[in-house]
């Protein structure tokens, strides 16, 4: 339906994910199955949900996908606010704006989609 590899929330999702797995691996060792797991998904399935539901074939379907991609980013914003209560990892503010960026480009892209639908 649309190619999500053009769409600039996917190609920013995906350097935020990059981001993640870097500072998870700072985690303790004991949390492999916990928070680092945890919050690698998180951040794997927002670009993955842009892309899936830019690979359905409604926008109905990619309105869900991005609905769910919000959600995982908002999962993601509290496990980044967990690493920092509970372990020394000091997370940079640039990383949290970049997640409040993404939030609102994937908004506007459900904005557009909504407006589209609303005027047929």
């Amino acid at each position: 339906m649309h190619n999500y590899k053009e769409l600039k929330v996917w190609q920013r999702s995906m350097k935020l994910a990059e981001k993640i797995y870097l500072i998870s691996s700072d985690l303790h060792k004991n949390e492999t199955y916990g928070l680092k797991s945890q919050i690698r998904k998180s951040a794997i399935s927002v670009p993955s949900n842009i892309a899936e539901g830019c690979g359905r074939n409604s926008e109905k379907q990619l309105l869900y996908f991005l609905q769910v991609a919000q959600g995982s980013l908002a999962e993601l914003e509290t496990q980044v606010l967990l690493i920092e209560m509970l372990t020394s990892l000091m997370i940079e503010e640039n990383l949290k704006t970049e997640i409040n960026d993404i939030q609102k480009m994937l908004r506007g892209l459900q904005r557009k989609f909504n407006d589209k639908k609303s005027n047929v």
